[in-house]
């Protein structure tokens, strides 16, 4: 049983964390909330279950555990997440078009910025 800090909200969630929203193979990540510190599936599932707006990582927390694979639940740092195009633990890829939705979850640094 997963902790309930680890715990992922959303609509009509499959084992590996995938939702109403997003539902492809590569669909396996949950993203740990700023405003709220609680894992959703997706913004949108956010949307629609959270009483709040969300609000982005600041840059400063890339260091931060707030992304979780949904297929063997290691949980990662946000830059780790960013850095990675898979699961640092399993293996498992990520979905490339995630990083559309980069800002709506995180504030990245401004190119040439030496966040590293």
């Amino acid at each position: 049983m997963l902790p309930e800090t680890m715990r992922v909200n959303g609509l009509d969630l499959d084992p590996a964390t995938r939702c109403r929203h997003y539902h492809g193979p590569l669909d396996v990540v949950a993203i740990k909330m700023a405003c709220c510190q609680t894992y959703y599936a997706c913004i949108d599932c956010h949307r629609e279950l959270a009483d709040h707006k969300a609000t982005p990582w600041p840059v400063q927390a890339l260091d931060t555990p707030a992304v979780l694979c949904g297929v063997c639940r290691h949980e990662m740092s946000i830059r780790t997440y960013l850095e990675r195009a898979d699961c640092p633990s399993c293996a498992a890829s990520f979905n490339p078009r995630c990083s559309s939705h980069y800002p709506l979850y995180f504030t990245l640094p401004e190119s040439g910025d030496k966040e590293h």
